[in-house]
């Protein structure tokens, strides 16, 4: 498994880069935002690891300039940025998991292998239907009644896996591990604050409803005719 990690200072990049090493990864490492988007638009990584704060091009300005360009690489941010607000920016921009310095390098490893699994294709189906409301999975467009939903990266990722489980109470537990990877305490919002900007985007214009809260327990997804 090959691996990018984008990380400007040298002890950080060299001991991450030796643990994964160790690990039997193959890694490679760039000091700085532009030599980082250089090398992930030329290889084929099957996971990329970079810090927030780097010189000439932010972390976040690289997630959202790599997703610009159509790479769906799994991206792993590293910084001491750990507010809520801060992971929502940090996923908004493209990222796929969050992880808060300082870390254990053992929870590193497995977010890494977490990412690289989840990147491998799962399913046979490029379709999924609730209702009036297809997703493709293959071009990555979204409607609804035939109208375009134009959703973000991790809207997106929400919303498959709300329609790969449809009918069932979902926590936030559940959306956290399984469409972030991430182990935030239960305090966090972050699940809660997508959930509204998902049902902003697919319920807020249509009389019949798809997202449902289950009080006390989550959220649901399921067609109109069977709410």
């Amino acid at each position: 498994m090959k691996i990018l990690v984008i990380e400007d200072e040298p002890n950080v990049a060299a001991f991450i880069k030796r643990g994964l090493q160790e690990q039997t990864f193959e890694v490679e490492v760039a000091y700085d935002g532009n030599t980082g988007k250089k090398l992930a638009l030329q290889n084929e990584y099957q996971v990329i690891v970079m810090d927030v704060i780097l010189p000439h091009l932010s972390g976040l300005d690289l997630c959202r300039q790599l997703r610009q360009e159509q790479l769906r690489t799994p991206i792993l941010l590293l910084t001491a940025l750990g507010t809520t607000d801060d992971v929502v920016d940090g996923l908004e921009a493209g990222a796929d998991d969050y992880l808060p310095k300082p870390f254990k390098f053992r929870e590193l490893v497995a977010r890494v292998r977490a990412l690289a699994r989840r990147a491998e294709p799962v399913t046979t189906s490029h379709l999924l239907y609730a209702g009036d409301l297809t997703m493709n999975l293959d071009t990555k467009e979204v409607t609804r009644a035939g109208k375009p939903i134009h959703l973000t990266a991790r809207e997106f990722a929400l919303l498959e896996f709300f329609l790969k489980k449809q009918g069932k109470v979902l926590s936030r537990v559940d959306l956290l591990e399984n469409v972030w990877d991430l182990n935030f305490d239960l305090g966090s919002n972050v699940v809660d604050v997508y959930v509204n900007y998902l049902r902003n985007k697919i319920d807020k214009d249509f009389p019949a409803k798809l997202l449902h809260t289950v009080v006390g327990m989550g959220y649901m997804l399921k067609e109109p005719e069977n709410v």
